[in-house]
């Protein structure tokens, strides 16, 4: 193809508040190391605006090295009426001491990890949500998970 193509650009379209429960350790299974984390609520702002309902969960795949493999499912009602269904996958990384830190509940830079993840949403009243792609940069803290999605163009 001799037409250049488009260079994606990020774009912030979201910043997500989600306020965790007790971590659940299930141990080792035929999976992996497997943790589920309640998902109690939360907040959303920015091209949407909405509050994160109770129910959802994130469940964790912990690798042998301390690698989180995330898998956060949940859902949210926005504020003009409608429901959104998100899902966040990706992994959260970094030296073996920040790892611990985050394990035990303590507030670590997001600067010395890397936590990110790939964010699809689901709306019957935000279809345009749907045919977007999204990256976000996170960060974790004792009770709860936030982050900024960044639509790619």
């Amino acid at each position: 193809m001799s037409v250049p193509l488009p260079i994606p650009q990020l774009v912030p379209s979201l910043h997500v508040t989600v306020e965790l429960g007790e971590l659940e350790d299930h141990g080792m299974t035929a999976a992996g190391h497997r943790r589920i984390i309640p998902i109690l609520g939360g907040t959303i702002t920015g091209d949407v605006v909405g509050t994160i309902l109770p129910g959802g969960a994130d469940w964790q795949r912990v690798r042998t090295d301390g690698t989180i493999e995330i898998d956060s499912r949940y859902s949210a009602a926005t504020d003009d009426g409608g429901y959104l269904s998100i899902r966040a996958a990706g992994i959260r990384t970094g030296s073996p001491a920040v790892l611990d830190a985050l394990r035990r509940g303590q507030e670590v830079n997001p600067a010395l990890y890397y936590f990110r993840t790939m964010v699809t949403i689901e709306s019957s009243e935000h279809p345009a949500l749907a045919d977007q792609l999204f990256v976000a940069a996170c960060a974790r803290g004792r009770d709860r998970v936030e982050y900024t999605a960044y639509r790619i163009t």
